[in-house]
């Protein structure tokens, strides 16, 4: 059911600032947990763009969400519980993109409770829990440009 009409600009220049992020994440991730600790602008770093392509993920899932079923203000958990509902993304993953919510949340609300060392490892061993959004969302982003150009031609 399509509410209106998807702004596909918006969301791929959102996938575009994740990729950005995931870039300069993957550059820190290539260090050594000695060199990453060694310096508190590394984890300072990780964290800001950790942080901000958490919120990439989710302006596109609330985009998704409020231009195709008439969602209006959801909150993390609730885009994240939502797109595997609709089928924007695989219903397992939505496993992966509540604990991706949460620790959202925790970087905002408990910044003083987040460790470098914990961040260290999520860029190695988490980053492509991102990466599986992008590609998924770009699915869905073909998936919804065929459909609109079917309907054209109809």
């Amino acid at each position: 059911m399509v509410i209106s009409k998807l702004n596909i600009d918006k969301l791929e220049k959102n996938l575009t600032l994740i990729q950005g992020f995931l870039s300069s994440l993957r550059e820190l991730s290539s260090m050594t947990e000695a060199d990453f600790l060694s310096d508190k602008r590394n984890p300072a770093s990780a964290e800001s763009y950790l942080r901000r392509s958490l919120e990439s993920v989710f302006d596109i899932g609330r985009h998704i969400l409020a231009k195709s079923y008439g969602f209006k203000e959801l909150e993390y958990k609730k885009i994240a519980m939502e797109l595997g509902e609709k089928g924007i993304v695989d219903k397992e993953y939505t496993k992966v993109l509540l604990k991706m919510a949460g620790y959202r949340n925790r970087m905002v609300h408990l910044y003083h409770e987040v460790s470098p060392k914990e961040i260290y490892e999520i860029l190695k061993n988490h980053l492509f829990d991102i990466d599986r959004f992008a590609l998924e969302i770009s699915r869905f982003i073909e998936n919804y440009k065929k459909t609109a150009t079917a309907k054209k031609q109809e």
